[in-house]
């Protein structure tokens, strides 16, 4: 069966299961947190972590992308904002859909929509084969967590000579402020089940059979930044594995 990479990084324990023919490739693997827990203690985690600054925003390197589209591009009341956000295009083959209803407060709506921009950054990365892509980096604080996150998981897909195929969809998103309005916990499931692995250069899809793996539980940490008005990043996360109260 599928084979753990995992290595340590502050305070959360990077695992991804690989495979190669019979064996799987999932990613975003981490140990299984207290979900009724999780939003209340990485909130006050991150609230003691000191004032936020946006991260750099490097160049993108491009790579194979096939037949490119917009298919998990920023929503559009993100891109309506009036800041210059990296630009994110998706191979056909590839589809994040986010099936949620919008915030009625505008800072809740702000964290969510930064939260998934986060999320795609990252699929964005492994599609570039790009460890220090720009958008992951634009989206997280580069002295947080999430952005160590980011990085590990774009750096095992790299490694294993794999990129990303088929529909991740995310569900039963919830937003919760913390006081003064410059944090929030962004929690949401995700249905890996019709999502898998591709080798590159065989085009080979590692597909897998349904199971409680291909359902996780994400906690996101999102702050506010002081330069890019409306900006919201990513601070810390984590991502409860085989979260089954995310099967429909």
């Amino acid at each position: 069966m599928a084979k753990l990479i995992a290595t340590q990084i502050p305070s959360l324990l990077l695992t991804a299961s690989l495979s190669h023919g019979e064996f799987t490739v999932k990613r975003r693997s981490l140990p299984v947190a207290a979900a009724s827990a999780a939003t209340a203690a990485l909130l006050l985690t991150a609230c003691g972590s000191g004032d936020d600054k946006p991260s750099d925003n490097d160049k993108i390197a491009g790579a194979d992308q096939g037949n490119a589209e917009q298919s998990a591009s920023p929503s559009a009341s993100a891109e309506a904002d009036g800041i210059d956000r990296p630009k994110m295009a998706f191979p056909s083959d590839f589809k994040m859909v986010f099936d949620r209803t919008e915030p009625s407060d505008a800072k809740e709506a702000a964290a969510l929509n930064d939260a998934e921009n986060f999320v795609r950054a990252i699929n964005h990365g492994i599609v570039q084969q790009d460890v220090a892509d720009a958008a992951y980096k634009f989206y997280s604080d580069p002295r947080g967590t999430a952005q160590a996150y980011a990085k590990k998981q774009i750096q095992q897909y790299i490694d294993g000579g794999w990129t990303v195929t088929g529909t991740q969809r995310y569900t039963d998103a919830k937003v919760t402020l913390a006081s003064g309005g410059n944090r929030a916990s962004v929690s949401f499931c995700d249905d890996d089940s019709k999502f898998y692995g591709r080798e590159i250069k065989s085009k080979k899809v590692l597909r897998t059979n349904p199971s409680d793996k291909d359902y996780y539980f994400f906690e996101i940490v999102m702050t506010t930044s002081k330069d890019a008005k409306g900006l919201w990043t990513a601070e810390a996360i984590e991502v409860q594995t085989e979260a089954t109260q995310c099967k429909a």
